[in-house]
């Protein structure tokens, strides 16, 4: 287990290099060249094991490193950033690495997160609506995570930063609750 503070120092230099001025890689793209490869290695147990493992050389992680990221077609700062990451035997938290670097790209081109449960699935139309409602409310850009809990029994809830808000039946169950037993 790598700490947070060596985590985010390694998705903070990334974030660095991809949002620079002729950096010649797109955030989006980065992000999703490393989600690709943590996926990778997230599915296979063998490169799993050759990553983390103290027994296999850097010369030969490397290799397979830069074989792998040769195939994917992956951006040079992404395989410089991988061999960067192995080098310094940090191959094993290549998963929370990938995360800290998501929310850390976020807050640099100004985005909030967004967190919306509802009921049932909502229709596309029904999560861009709420989208476009969220990102007025907060007067920002809103990344959107959606999941469903059926206990809500209906509407949804919505967390975009601190502020939570509440327009589930549930909810407003519970404010009934609260002044029936006020009163």
């Amino acid at each position: 287990m790598t700490s947070t503070s060596v985590v985010n120092r390694y998705a903070n230099a990334l974030a660095d290099v991809v949002v620079s001025p002729g950096a010649g890689i797109e955030a989006p793209v980065a992000i999703e060249q490393l989600r690709a490869f943590g996926s990778m290695v997230e599915g296979s147990h063998e490169l799993r094991i050759v990553l983390a493992s103290p027994a296999v050389s850097s010369a030969r992680k490397r290799l397979v490193i830069r074989r792998l990221a040769d195939t994917m077609n992956l951006h040079r700062i992404i395989k410089n950033f991988l061999l960067v990451l192995t080098d310094h035997r940090r191959a094993g938290a290549l998963k929370e690495v990938i995360e800290a670097f998501d929310i850390v790209l976020d807050e640099r081109l100004g985005y909030l997160r967004a967190e919306v449960i509802s009921a049932t699935e909502l229709a596309a139309s029904q999560q861009d609506q709420l989208a476009a409602e969220l990102a007025r409310l907060a007067s920002s850009k809103v990344r959107m995570k959606f999941s469903v809990d059926p206990s809500l029994i209906g509407g949804v809830t919505a967390k975009v930063g601190s502020k939570v808000y509440d327009g589930s039946v549930r909810g407003q169950l519970a404010v009934l609750r609260q002044r029936l037993q006020v009163n």
